[in-house]
C-alpha cells in the first residue's frame, strides 16, 4: 500500500490527528512532514527547529490500533562542546497501542480511548520520540568543531584546580587505616 502524504490540508485544525473511524480494518500508511512550525506548536518544547519525516503504520483491528511510528531526519541545535550550529540526525521508532474503554493504563505504551473518539492525535507522541532519540550529548566531531573554543576549554581545563580535592596530607589519621584494607 503506498504511503498517504499528510499536509495542511488533511485536518486544518491539527495535521497529525488521524480519523480511524472511516478506515477500513488493516495496515494504512501515513508520512508527516516535521519542521519548524511543529516545535513552535507545542508551548514547552526543548526544540526550536528540524527537518524531520514521521512513518506511521496504522493497523486498525476491530478492538484496537496499532500505532508505529519511526522518525527520520535532523534537528538544528547547538554543539554542546564548542557552541557552533550542529544538525544532528534523529533515526527512532517505537510502537504505540490504542484500545477502548474507560478505565486507566499504567502501561506507557498502551492508550485507552474513549469508545466514542473518532481519532487519534499523534503530536505528543511524535515530539516524545524525537526527544527519545536525541543523543545525550550533541557534539560534532571533534575535528568539526571551533578550533577556537576547543583551545579555550582545554586551557581551563588544565589551569583550574579543583577547590574540593584534598592533598593526602590532609586526610584525617583516622581514616588513613582505611587505605591499607586492600
Amino acid at each position: 500500500m503506498p504511503f498517504v502524504f499528510v499536509s495542511e490540508t488533511f485536518n486544518m485544525t491539527n495535521p497529525y490527528a488521524i480519523p480511524f473511524v472511516g478506515l477500513k480494518l488493516g495496515i494504512h500508511e501515513f508520512e508527516f512532514d516535521i519542521d519548524k512550525s511543529f516545535f513552535e506548536s507545542l508551548p514547552y518544547s526543548l526544540i526550536e527547529d528540524g527537518r524531520l519525516i514521521a512513518y506511521l503504520e496504522l493497523e486498525k483491528k476491530e478492538t484496537m490500533l496499532i500505532a508505529n511510528i519511526g522518525i527520520d531526519g535532523f534537528i538544528f541545535s547547538d554543539c554542546d562542546r564548542c557552541g557552533e550550529p550542529i544538525n544532528q540526525e534523529i533515526d527512532g521508532e517505537f510502537t504505540i497501542y490504542y484500545t477502548f474503554g474507560h478505565e486507566e493504563s499504567e502501561d506507557e505504551n498502551l492508550i485507552v480511548i474513549a469508545p466514542e473518539s473518532y481519532q487519534i492525535d499523534l503530536t505528543q507522541p511524535i515530539y516524545e520520540l524525537i526527544t527519545l532519540s536525541l543523543p545525550s550529548r550533541m557534539v560534532h566531531d571533534e575535528e568539526d568543531c571551533n578550533e577556537e573554543m576547543v583551545a579555550l576549554i582545554a586551557k581551563y581545563q588544565q589551569v583550574a584546580p579543583d577547590p574540593n580535592k584534598k592533598d593526602d596530607d590532609d586526610i584525617d589519621p583516622r581514616w588513613s587505616a582505611l587505605k591499607n584494607l586492600n
